[in-house]
C-alpha cells in the first residue's frame, strides 16, 4: 500500500534514508551523507503533501517525495518540456533488506500513474552520477538523461538529470 506519509513516519523513513546511505558508501556511492536527506527536508514535504510512503505490513519499506517544486539547480538544463506542469521525483529510497523486491518500481509506478491522472507533461528527476544501477533503473523506464548538475554539500561529482514525457 501507498499513502501519504504523516509525522510520526519521519523517524522511520530517516532511518531507512540512513540505512540507504550506508549501503550506498559500503559500495563506494557517495550520493547521500549525515547532512542528507535530513529531518527538515522530510518535514517539509509532508507539509507540502508531496512525502509517500510504501508499506507492507503495517511496516514502512520506503519512500517517494512527488513534488510540483522546481529546485533552483534545474534551471541550467534544457529540459524536453516546458516548465509549466512538471513533477519532481526526490528521496526514492527502499530500506536495504527490502531492495530488489520491486518496491522501487511500485513507488516509480505510483508516482507516473499520478502524473497521468493530474494532467502533467513530464516527470523530472536527478540521480547520482556514480550510482550506475540508478541510472539503469531510469534509463530502463524510458527516461531521458539530459543533463547535470551538482550538489557540492553532498559529492564533488555531478547529478545526470532525467525527464520522462508523458
Amino acid at each position: 500500500m501507498i499513502r501519504k506519509a504523516e509525522e510520526k513516519d519521519i523517524e522511520i523513513i530517516l532511518s531507512i534514508t540512513q540505512a540507504c546511505a550506508k549501503s550506498m558508501v559500503d559500495n563506494k556511492i557517495y550520493q547521500w551523507n549525515e547532512t542528507y536527506p535530513n529531518r527538515a527536508a522530510f518535514q517539509n514535504d509532508i507539509n507540502r503533501h508531496e512525502l509517500f510512503v510504501l508499506e507492507n505490513n503495517k511496516t514502512i519499506q520506503g519512500c517517494i517525495v512527488i513534488s510540483t517544486f522546481m529546485d533552483s539547480e534545474y534551471e541550467s538544463i534544457d529540459w524536453l518540456t516546458k516548465n509549466d506542469r512538471n513533477i519532481y521525483i526526490h528521496r526514492l529510497a527502499i530500506h536495504p533488506k527490502h531492495q530488489g523486491k520491486g518496491y522501487a518500481q511500485k513507488l516509480m509506478d505510483f508516482a507516473e500513474q499520478f502524473a497521468i491522472e493530474n494532467n502533467y507533461t513530464s516527470i523530472r528527476l536527478d540521480t547520482f552520477s556514480q550510482n550506475k544501477r540508478n541510472q539503469k533503473f531510469y534509463e530502463l523506464r524510458g527516461y531521458n538523461r539530459l543533463g547535470e548538475i551538482y550538489f557540492p554539500n553532498q559529492s564533488k561529482y555531478p547529478f545526470y538529470c532525467y525527464e520522462l514525457v508523458l
